[in-house]
């Protein structure tokens, strides 16, 4: 019995995980298995023991895979032995004696104020499609903190410009509504007014190529990462990177977290809260600065 690919269909059908998500499940359990002599169709869960995951784990840090690295391997083994066990595949669990290694949280990147404001101050030829379009992904980055994938799929019928919003659907299918500010609605009505005008337009997408077709991850990596670098020395420049600044400056600018979280579209509070971290350090530099007996 296929048992990991029942478990990676389930994934992804049952639970909705991304298609990245899933391909990483697959990756660690397919590594997992050739290290134990086995093909990952014919792998037979019942012939290991936690020795044999004990020694799999020594095997990669011998390797110099990152504490973070192997944590999220066990936690798939983990996530897939507890689906056998539900399924009834199985009644013994090896990996209830593993302990995930304690990784150090690295803070959230993010871009300073004043880069931001350079970023979408620069002028921009009002008959330049690609520089238009590019400078409004910047914007709606940084003014709604969706995700790459979120913005990739906006459709123009997402798009509420009477009521200042945009429906997104993020993961798990979950949609929410995001307000949006009026000089972001007049940025859109701008690039949509010369995107109609130039371009014939597929499938009802918000962003496309000058062919018309949907846009792709990595062309809007690039676009975010040249467009940032022009202002910003920072050592990351993604699409993820807007998203924590969005988060930042709302909680800097005294936002509930509660709000941020609904905003972000994360499940629980557990995931926003690694922001607070990032705005403490930043009022405590505040404080530094501002602070006669502190100098």
């Amino acid at each position: 019995m296929d048992t990991i690919n029942e478990f990676l269909q389930y994934l992804q059908y049952e639970k909705n995980y991304s298609i990245h998500t899933v391909r990483a499940y697959q990756n660690d359990l397919t590594q997992f298995c050739t290290y134990c002599g086995f093909a990952p169709d014919t792998f037979n869960p019942a012939s290991l023991q936690s020795p044999n995951i004990q020694q799999w784990i020594l095997s990669r840090m011998n390797d110099g895979d990152t504490p973070r690295s192997i944590a999220r391997k066990i936690s798939t083994l983990k996530s897939y032995w507890h689906f056998l066990l539900q399924r009834r595949y199985t009644d013994k669990n090896p990996t209830l004696k593993i302990v995930l290694p304690k990784t150090k949280k690295t803070l959230p990147a993010f871009f300073k104020e004043k880069e931001m404001k350079m970023a979408l101050d620069s002028s921009t030829p009002t008959n330049d499609f690609e520089r238009t379009r590019d400078k409004l992904i910047i914007e709606l980055f940084f003014s709604t903190g969706i995700r790459s994938s979120e913005l990739l799929n906006l459709k123009d019928t997402d798009i509420d410009l009477q009521q200042k919003n945009i429906k997104v659907l993020g993961k798990r299918n979950k949609e929410r509504i995001i307000p949006i500010l009026p000089e972001l609605c007049n940025s859109i009505a701008d690039y949509r007014k010369l995107r109609n005008s130039e371009i014939e337009v597929h499938d009802n997408n918000l962003f496309v190529r000058k062919n018309g077709k949907k846009m792709y991850p990595k062309l809007i990596y690039n676009i975010v990462h040249n467009h940032m670098s022009e202002v910003s020395c920072l050592y990351k420049r993604s699409p993820h990177v807007l998203r924590h600044t969005f988060a930042t400056a709302m909680l800097n600018n005294g936002a509930d977290i509660s709000t941020v979280k609904d905003l972000l579209g994360h499940s629980s509070l557990a995931a926003t809260q690694i922001y607070t971290h990032t705005s403490f350090e930043e009022l405590h530099n505040i404080y530094k600065h501002a602070h006669p007996r502190a100098k």
